[in-house]
């Protein structure tokens, strides 16, 4: 069968290492993706090795080091949904500890290492609110490491708030084939949030000869993979969606192509 069944991830419990996406068991080259959930007091922490990493601080606040140096005690919003974020750039072969001061969410994304970057805080504010669409399109976008910042060798990373009832990586897109400057070809996930918790939201991936077709139905937590292919998102009524992206493949570019059928709806 074409199709992939296992394009949305659920969290494995509620502490501790709860997602850890590789690009060996998603099956791909570019992306990985973890996500540590800490109590106030826990620690957790890794070495980059050939990836280059982004540390989000989804919720709560954490000391965070990297090869022993202390940045400080960082972030400030206690839910995604409250603002922008704290995030940390650790460069490849180092290594990186966070030491949870209030219950945290820590995302760690990662992709190939290279040049000469160095670890860095992101503070919030870095790069601006963007809001994007129109009428039931509205989403809310902190680019966190977008592609003209500089920062990094391949990381491409940015949060999205779509307010209840409205769609968001829409009109359909997709950046599967490395032909720049026409389109990018990048990997992706989406770490998934809803507000309140007990909600959910539709999410299809699919190409367009729909050798790929999956609909998935997207609980609070869930990670999403995009491995080609078109990749729009529905939020329900009630219910506020927050996603966090990671990005990357052969080029550090975000250059997408809408599905054509679809145009209109940008006029």
């Amino acid at each position: 069968m074409a199709n992939n069944p296992n394009l949305r991830v659920r969290p494995k419990g509620t502490t501790g290492l709860v997602h850890d996406v590789t690009p060996a068991n998603a099956g791909w080259t570019y992306v990985g993706f973890a996500l540590h959930k800490l109590n106030e007091g826990q620690v957790a922490g890794g070495d980059a090795g050939a990836n280059e990493l982004c540390l989000v601080l989804v919720s709560g606040k954490a000391r965070i080091s990297v090869d022993g140096v202390d940045l400080g005690v960082i972030g400030e919003r206690m839910s995604p949904f409250e603002g922008a974020p704290w995030a940390v750039y650790v460069p490849l072969g180092s290594e990186w500890v966070a030491d949870a001061t209030t219950a945290v969410e820590l995302a760690v994304c990662a992709a190939p290492g290279g040049g000469n970057y160095t670890a860095q805080v992101i503070p919030p504010g870095r790069h601006p609110r963007i809001t994007r669409g129109k009428g039931a399109n509205v989403r809310h976008v902190y680019n966190i490491m977008p592609e003209d910042d500089g920062a990094a060798n391949s990381l491409l990373v940015v949060e999205v708030i779509t307010p209840q009832g409205n769609t968001s990586s829409y009109p359909p897109h997709k950046h599967d084939q490395d032909n720049l400057p026409h389109e990018s070809q990048l990997e992706e996930t989406y770490f998934h949030r809803l507000n309140p918790p007990q909600g959910f939201a539709m999410q299809r991936v699919y190409t367009d000869d729909r050798s790929l077709d999956e609909a998935l139905v997207i609980e609070d937590g869930d990670v999403t993979l995009v491995p080609k292919g078109y990749h729009p998102v529905a939020t329900t009524a009630g219910y506020d969606l927050y996603y966090l992206n990671v990005m990357a493949g052969p080029k550090r570019v975000w250059k997408f192509h809408n599905a054509p059928e679809h145009e209109w709806l940008l006029k």
